[in-house]
């Protein structure tokens, strides 16, 4: 009797058992944790925009609106510099998250990244040696012109075909201030350049350099992201936005350039 009991008790336990199992809900994935931080790609040869100070630091017009919009964000922000001509492979490859250092909106470059609405216009400018007999775009014609390599100068000079083919040849720089610095030592005609560092490095080196009238056109500057980030790209414009009507931005960008040149 005492076996069969025994038993019995066995077999109830085990179905109670059982039933417990049944009826505990199964275990919920968890879900994304949000992002607590963003990777900004910048090339940090590239005052005003994101450079280093004498002290090493990286500082810049770039630098400061990407830290208030990820202070906005609640984030928290990693500057990353990366060879600038590699800039998407780093994006899409997922080593940063966005590219935000005076990136020119383009439609070849919208056929692979995302991009905010843009923030700043800009200008592809021509600087010469103060002394250079060269005086528009067609005096170009049989010179050496220097360009950062994988910038949107590049592209300026291909798109103006007449002018492109009467060049001696486009030498590209890993920087704009090495080629600055062939320009100054005579190894460069000229060099085309975003109109916001070329006027800041001009006034840095006073006298040395000459803004030509002509330029190879207007564009605009954007934060690069990657397509599949949409919320990330929704968040940051609202804050472009936010930034743009409280004044933030033109903050930030007297003290830069002294004056308000947000879009």
């Amino acid at each position: 009797m005492k076996k069969l009991t025994a038993a019995l008790l066995v077999c109830a336990t085990s179905l109670l058992a059982a039933c417990g199992q049944k009826d505990e809900p199964a275990p919920q994935a968890a879900a994304p944790a949000a992002a607590k931080k963003v990777v900004v790609g910048l090339d940090d040869n590239f005052p005003p925009m994101g450079f280093r100070d004498d002290k090493n630091e990286l500082v810049g017009f770039d630098i400061d609106m990407a830290r208030e919009a990820a202070k906005r964000m609640g984030v928290e922000v990693e500057f990353k510099p990366i060879d600038w001509s590699a800039k998407e492979a780093e994006l899409n490859g997922k080593r940063v998250d966005a590219l935000w250092n005076g990136l020119t909106i383009t439609e070849e470059r919208k056929k692979n990244i995302a991009f905010t609405a843009p923030y700043m216009a800009n200008h592809q400018i021509i600087l010469v040696a103060q002394a250079s007999p060269i005086q528009t775009k067609a005096d170009l014609s049989g010179r050496v012109v220097g360009a950062q390599d994988g910038s949107s100068a590049v592209d300026a000079i291909k798109k103006d075909a007449p002018v492109a083919a009467s060049l001696k040849e486009v030498k590209l720089f890993g920087d704009n201030v090495t080629a600055l610095m062939d320009l100054s030592a005579g190894r460069l005609d000229a060099v085309v350049v975003d109109e916001v560092v070329g006027r800041y490095l001009a006034s840095k080196r006073e006298g040395q350099y000459r803004v030509l009238g002509e330029n190879f056109g207007t564009e605009d500057y954007g934060v690069g992201l990657r397509k599949e980030d949409t919320e990330l790209l929704a968040k940051l414009d609202e804050i472009l936005t936010a930034m743009k009507k409280d004044g933030s931005a033109a903050r930030i960008a007297q003290q830069w350039f002294g004056a308000d040149i947000i879009k």
